[in-house]
């Protein structure tokens, strides 16, 4: 009789438990969700309290001339926020396998910011939530098992919100107004081919170099450095392809692309896929 009401006792106590555990996961992930709502919001809040800084330049390289062409066969579009959802395959830093991930970010041409976060599994029946929120000039980035759980939480340093300024430009054939000049970009010729475009924002800066074919399809962007291959996340990456342009809301935006680590002269793809939906938010009409 003795051993059954211990026994009883010790079952009752571990799934008192593992019901904590689950509530305690259920509440982490709810935060989490909740935060990444909070930043996707205030994305948006501050995008639309900035005026459009950018303007069709007299006079600009004649690869980026081609590009602005093809870009806005129409004129240039009021956009204050895009969204765009993703899915493909993402390499976590220093491994070799790709999963099948699926990620959602918010980006705004207005003035350096996005938010970012991606679903993707680490082990057969374990998944994670990686993100990084760059507004105001500062990143934050962090993963959690479950959404929940903080497995990596980067320090907030000058170098990653650089990082996070190369992410915005390297992303920016989604949102193509931030590759216009303006307040925050400009551009610099090279050759046919390719130019330079610079970003500067809150005492700093970083640079690109864009390969723009001859029909103005801007086919890749790479930094002029060498990445750190050794660091716990991949940040902006060094390189990004794009392709498959297609026409939306007056813009011809790029569906398809290939997200890469580059160093010694070799690059390291970490995120490949392709659109699957796509979101504009223009300015109200004055």
């Amino acid at each position: 009789m003795k051993d059954y009401v211990v026994k009883k006792v010790i079952t009752r106590a571990s799934i008192g438990i593992i019901a904590l555990a689950g509530g305690s996961l259920v509440y982490n992930n709810y935060q989490t969700r909740s935060h990444l709502t909070e930043y996707h919001q205030k994305l948006h809040t501050t995008a639309f309290a900035s005026a459009p800084t950018w303007q069709l330049a007299k006079t600009l390289p004649a690869p980026v001339e081609r590009y602005i062409r093809f870009t806005f066969p129409n004129g240039v579009p009021a956009l204050a926020v895009t969204e765009v959802t993703m899915r493909g395959d993402f390499r976590l830093p220093q491994h070799q396998d790709f999963n099948p991930t699926t990620a959602r970010q918010s980006l705004s041409p207005a003035l350096p910011a996005l938010v970012f976060e991606a679903k993707t599994p680490i082990y057969p029946g374990i998944w994670a939530l990686a993100y990084d929120a760059y507004l105001n000039g500062e990143m934050e980035m962090k993963a959690k098992l479950f959404a929940a759980l903080t497995v990596m939480d980067q320090p907030q340093s000058v170098e990653l919100n650089r990082i996070s300024l190369r992410r915005w430009l390297l992303e920016s054939p989604l949102y193509p107004q931030a590759l216009l000049p303006g307040k925050y970009t400009r551009w610099e010729a090279i050759d046919n081919t390719h130019a330079r475009v610079i970003a500067e924002y809150q005492g700093l800066r970083t640079s690109m170099i864009a390969e723009i074919d001859n029909e103005g399809r801007l086919s890749s962007l790479r930094a002029e450095n060498d990445g750190d291959l050794n660091t716990p996340y991949h940040g902006s990456g060094e390189y990004a392809a794009r392709s498959d342009y297609r026409l939306i809301n007056g813009m011809m935006i790029p569906h398809k692309f290939t997200i890469a680590r580059h160093a010694r002269g070799v690059d390291y793809p970490f995120w490949r896929g392709e659109l699957t939906s796509y979101s504009a938010s223009l300015y109200p009409q004055q």
